[in-house]
Parts: structure tokens; sequence; C-alpha cells
């Protein structure tokens, strides 16, 4: 993005700020009525609007880029409106997520803006449900916001009953969560607790609680990005790998292995004019020069 002034910045960012997005309202009904007259944007236009704004800082193709997918924000908040706040208030930091999505999504990376967005939407939901319960400060690290939503999800799944749990069944969730045993135990004491409220119902004449509603078990942001930023690794030390290798050996790597449609040996053969076979040996050969290329770039066989 083009450098501006600093005064030209801090204009471009409050117009961001504000212009994204539908005004505020407390009607949900009002506001999906509005939401409604924006269009879902094709591939082709989604990454014409996103390199706008990605070379050029042009706000109204983020507005677009965001106003197109107010209506997944929604379908995303949806899942968490039984915790007892209020939609609307769900729904306003879901979009705050996308907005900070669209800020930082590369177009040229092949994926959807909601691809992309999704965690960010689900992130920042997350985090505003954690603020909101008077003593869940537990959730001040990664750590404990994913013990914070799985433990009650990992506890029914081992049929384990509410109340005083056994040494054993402290050590088996433990395990199961890849956290420690006293960890287990100091969430498992809040959850439990009055101040917490999460086991308290939400209505009289039923059996649920709030922690029945809890997030599910995808995977936490900072797992996420670990996970991109591997497998921009992974691509980066393949392209350098594929450097070494000669133009034919390259050619049935990326032919065979790495094409969508992979073309058989029989049609490398007869390109080459040699006999599958050999085409076989080439790719063998080809492939044990590019693991050990990645080997030495610290990149496993598994990554």
């Amino acid at each position: 993005m083009p450098k501006k002034t600093d005064k030209t910045d801090k204009t471009k960012e409050k117009r961001y700020q504000g212009n994204l997005l539908p005004a505020h309202t407390t009607s949900l009904q009002r506001y999906m009525t509005e939401i409604s007259n924006y269009p879902v944007l094709s591939r082709e236009e989604e990454y014409e609007l996103a390199m706008k704004y990605k070379n050029d800082g042009d706000l109204d193709a983020a507005r677009k880029l965001v106003t197109s997918n107010l209506k997944f924000v929604v379908k995303v908040a949806n899942e968490y409106k039984n915790y007892g706040l209020n939609t609307m208030d769900i729904i306003q930091e879901g979009n705050v997520g996308l907005m900070h999505a669209v800020k930082g999504f590369d177009p040229t990376k092949g994926y959807r803006v909601i691809s992309y967005a999704v965690w960010w939407i689900r992130a920042y939901i997350q985090n505003y449900i954690i603020k909101s319960w008077s003593l869940v400060k537990v959730g001040t690290t990664q750590a404990q916001r994913k013990l914070f939503y799985k433990l009650r999800s990992t506890k029914n799944q081992m049929e384990i009953g509410e109340g005083n749990l056994s040494s054993e069944d402290y050590k088996e969730l433990a395990n199961k969560l890849n956290v420690t045993y006293e960890a287990v135990i100091e969430m498992d004491q809040r959850m439990g607790s009055k101040d917490l409220s999460l086991d308290a119902e939400i209505k009289s004449d039923t059996n649920l609680s709030h922690m029945d509603f809890l997030a599910d078990d995808e995977e936490n942001q900072e797992e996420l990005i670990t996970k991109v930023e591997e497998e921009k690794r992974v691509k980066s030390g393949m392209v350098d790998a594929l450097k070494t290798l000669k133009d034919r050996e390259r050619y049935i790597v990326e032919n065979r292995i790495l094409a969508d449609k992979p073309l058989t040996l029989e049609e490398l053969g007869t390109k080459y004019n040699i006999s599958r076979e050999r085409v076989r040996q080439i790719e063998n050969a080809a492939l044990k020069k590019m693991k050990s290329i990645l080997k030495e770039k610290g990149i496993s066989k598994s990554s």
C-alpha cells in the first residue's frame, strides 16, 4: 500500500472505522433487512476489489468486501446467541473481526475473503464472550481460553458428571486436553463457582446451562496462525527445492505430484520418448533431491 502522510492515514482510518458497517441498531430485524441489500460478490469481483484495497488503499473497495460478507457474520454470531448476551452486540464484535480480516487479506494467496475472515470473526466473538462473564479472567492466555472452551465438552464425552471429580478423572482430562493436572483442577473449580455462573440454567424449565452453548472445537487463532505460517514455510521450501531440479525432472514432478489433474506415466513417457519405468525412476530421483533440500531447511517430511 503506498505510503501516505500522517494526516491522510488518520483521516482514512477514521473513515474506515465509520463507513464500512451499517449504522448500529437495536433491532435485529431492521439490521437483517439492511444487510440483505448487499450482494454477494463473485470470486472475480472479490479479487479485483481486494487488489484495489491492497495496492491503492481504496476504502470503497474495502467497504464492499466487508458489506458483502455481513450476512455470514450473522450466521456465525447465531451459533453464540444462547450465551445470554445481546445478539446485536455479538454480531458487531464479529463485524469488527471481519474488518480486521479485510485489512490483512492478501488476494494473491488464492482463497476467498470469508475463508480467511471466519477465524477472525470467531476470535473476536469469543473474546467478547469471555470478557463479558464476570469472573472469566481465566481466559487471559491462549492455553486458558482453549481449556475454558473444551473442558465441559470433554467431560461430557468421557461421561464424567458434575460434582467432585476423582484424581484419576482429572489426570485423564489433563491427558486428553494436553494440559497440566493442576490447570484442569483450577479451571474446573472456577467454572463451578458461583462467581462464574456458567452452570446456571438459562431457563428454569430446562436442564441447559450457559456452558452447554460455549464454542465448539474449532482451532484457536494461535493454532491457525501457526498452521498458516508453517504452510507458507513448506510452500517456500518446495519452490526452492523445485528450482534445484533439471527441467525434465521439474516438469515430471509438477505434472505427476503437484498438478490438480496429474499426467500418467505413459503420457509423460510419450512426451520425452522414454519408457514408463524410466519416468518413474526420474520421478523418484527428483523427489529424493527435494526431500534432501527440505530436510536442510528444517522441514520434515510430515510437514
